[in-house]
């Protein structure tokens, strides 16, 4: 939910600096939330220090097509599943809280992108994991 007296936003996702602030912006939030944050801490045991990096590599190789990015995220993801079970409702809110960082930090082609690559990710995954291919109102 934008807060009216913050300004729009006016940065698109257009270099890796830009894509590390989202990334860090969003995991914080991942982190600390009450559904997400037992998942990535406690089950997946994320070192954050390591996994930051990498997911912004994802993003980069994503958005900008620049290489370094190394991973299977489904893989890492069904590994997860394995030790406790994803519900739809992991899904809809990581979705949501991806979607609120973008609209309160960045706006243009590439943030759109982003959108609808955060989309087809937990359409997908949930898809495969829990059966329910999991989509969020923007």
């Amino acid at each position: 939910m934008r807060d009216a007296q913050r300004p729009a936003p006016t940065r698109d996702l257009d270099n890796p600096e830009e894509i590390a602030e989202m990334v860090r912006r969003f995991y914080a939030d991942v982190a600390m939330d009450d559904l997400l944050g037992p998942m990535f801490n406690d089950v997946a045991r994320v070192d954050w220090s390591e996994h930051l990096p990498k997911l912004t590599a994802f993003w980069c190789r994503a958005l900008l097509d620049l290489p370094g990015y190394v991973g299977n995220p489904f893989r890492a993801h069904a590994q997860v599943h394995d030790k406790r079970a994803f519900t739809p409702a992991h899904f809809e809110r990581w979705l949501s809280l991806f979607h609120e960082t973008l609209d309160l930090g960045w706006v243009g082609p590439n943030a759109e992108r982003a959108h609808q690559l955060a989309d087809n990710v937990a359409r997908v995954h949930s898809q495969q994991l829990v059966g329910e291919a999991v989509t969020v109102a923007r």
